[in-house]
C-alpha cells in the first residue's frame, strides 16, 4: 500500500507539472477530456491509499502531529495548485504560484520520511 501511495504521490505531481508547463504555453492540450478527469481520478485513489495507510498503522492526526501537519499542507498544496493553473493571471504569478505548490509537496515528502512535525514541534 505505501508503495502505491508513493506511485500515485509521483504521478499526481507530475501531471500537475505537465499541466503548468501547458497553462505556460496557453496550450489547447489543456482542453483535452483525459488530462480535465485523470488528475481527480489519480488524487482520489492517493487520497484513499494515504487514508488506508493511516487505518492500517493506526495513525491518528491528534496525536501524530506530523499526520495533522501533512494533512494541513496537503489541503495548502491543493489550494496553491489551483491558484497556479486557475486563478493566476499572469506567467509570474504561474511560477511564483507553481513554486509554492511544490515547496508544499516538499514538506510532505519531509513528513512522511520523517515523522517530525514542522511547524507544530
Amino acid at each position: 500500500m505505501k508503495h502505491l501511495h508513493i506511485a500515485l504521490a509521483v504521478l499526481s505531481v507530475s501531471l500537475f507539472t505537465y499541466r503548468f508547463i501547458l497553462t505556460l504555453m496557453a496550450s489547447k492540450k489543456l482542453d483535452s477530456k483525459w488530462l480535465k478527469i485523470s488528475p481527480h481520478v489519480i488524487d482520489t485513489f492517493l487520497l484513499i491509499a494515504g487514508i488506508t495507510l493511516a487505518v492500517k498503522l493506526h495513525f491518528n492526526p491528534m496525536e501524530q502531529l506530523w499526520l495533522a501537519e501533512k494533512i494541513l499542507a496537503l489541503f495548502a498544496y491543493i489550494l496553491t495548485g489551483y491558484y497556479t493553473l486557475k486563478l493566476a493571471r499572469n506567467k509570474p504569478m504561474q511560477i511564483i504560484g507553481y513554486l509554492g505548490a511544490i515547496a508544499w509537496v516538499m514538506l510532505i515528502v519531509r513528513l512522511a520520511m520523517t515523522r517530525e512535525a514542522f511547524f507544530f514541534s
